[in-house]
């Protein structure tokens, strides 16, 4: 892409200079201009042109963000091929500290794949039930959802709902009788299994199902209570989500020791096989230093897309939406969009396994 210039023209003739100190610098200072500097005191005339970005131009983290997201638009714009994967991957999106986005990343994730094409369910593990307002469901006291699941053991096929607003898009919804079930839970056999086994039975049921389920993401809480553990059981691969500050850094390797755990007594088959940067901000040292040490230790498990702070992906969910649908140009949901196609080239395909999305 070669350098882009805008036009600054005035509607009329160009106004009287501003007397006294304020005006244009002295002369003497350097411009990025293509035509000479103006004159002490004078305005820009019509027609002059100023090199306002190139895309060689890395020499700030604020430049660099910024011709990313002109190269994700331009991407987003462009036909692509997805491929489903094999069989179902489901993950759990989990960290046990607070506020580090693994709602936003559920939602936007799967939404994101939606529109692609594939089939994505959602399981709402957390009692807030965010996910389930971001998607637009029901999810009010009495509604059907994933406390039916774990306590009565009620199959999922009767408990999912449609997202309206993503064609492709289930949601197992959460309610706050969720907020009980960790004490309900103690006292069940097999407690730390059961999400598993109505996960594992639903997607047995439709495996010769052409429209079957592509991908699974369970939504955890941010704690390590029977929750989390039946959440980290029931998958087979963890998203990470990391805050890029330097608390969501340290929790990280607390996280870790507890995947192992879970590992080594109740599901050998968790690989932590994804972490997303989330809240990067381009214009801060400490935003960039973490990023980097987590790229450092973590190398291809760490997602080349990083996702920035952005107002629209925190507006969305008060329009129960993910900011796929309520502003798919913005940088956040661009930013999910490309993670999402990212993480779907790391499954391996099936025969016939190739989804095209349309330009």
């Amino acid at each position: 892409m070669t350098a882009r210039q805008c036009t600054l023209g005035w509607p009329g003739p160009p106004p009287t200079a501003p007397s006294g100190p304020v005006g244009w610098p002295d002369a003497s200072e350097s411009y990025v201009t293509a035509s000479p500097a103006p004159a002490s005191g004078a305005y820009p005339t019509p027609g002059a042109y100023i090199d306002v970005m190139s895309s060689d131009d890395a020499t700030t983290p604020l430049a660099a963000a910024t011709a990313a997201q002109v190269r994700a638009l331009q991407r987003s714009r462009a036909p692509v091929q997805l491929h489903r994967p094999a069989r179902p991957r489901v993950f759990a999106v989990a960290n046990q500290k607070g506020g580090v986005g693994k709602t936003t990343t559920t939602v936007n994730m799967a939404a994101a794949l939606a529109q692609h094409g594939l089939r994505v369910l959602v399981i709402d593990l957390d009692p807030q039930g965010n996910a389930s307002t971001a998607l637009g469901v029901e999810h009010g006291e009495g509604t059907p959802g994933v406390y039916d699941a774990l306590i009565d053991g009620v199959a999922l096929g009767g408990l999912v709902s449609p997202c309206p607003d993503v064609p492709g898009l289930l949601v197992v919804p959460a309610t706050i009788d969720l907020a009980g079930a960790e004490i309900e839970l103690v006292s069940l056999v097999s407690r730390e299994t059961r999400l598993r086994s109505v996960v594992h039975a639903y997607l047995e049921a439709q495996a010769d199902d052409p429209d079957r389920v592509d991908y699974v993401f369970i939504d955890c809480p941010p704690s390590l209570g029977l929750l989390t553990i039946n959440g980290l059981v029931a998958a087979a691969e963890m998203l990470i989500p990391i805050q890029c500050e330097y608390y969501a850094l340290e929790g990280l390797g607390q996280l870790l020791r507890n995947i192992d755990l879970v590992r080594a007594h109740l599901n050998p088959e968790l690989d932590a096989s994804t972490i997303l940067l989330t809240m990067q901000d381009a214009r801060t040292r400490l935003s960039a230093g973490v990023a980097a040490e987590v790229r450092e230790h973590f190398g291809d498990t760490v997602l080349a897309t990083g996702i920035p702070r952005s107002v629209r992906v925190s507006e969305a969910p008060s329009y129960q939406q993910t900011v796929m649908t309520y502003d798919p140009t913005s940088p956040g949901a661009l930013s999910y969009l490309e993670a999402a196609r990212e993480l779907a080239a790391s499954a391996v395909p099936g025969p016939s396994s190739t989804v095209e999305e349309s330009a």
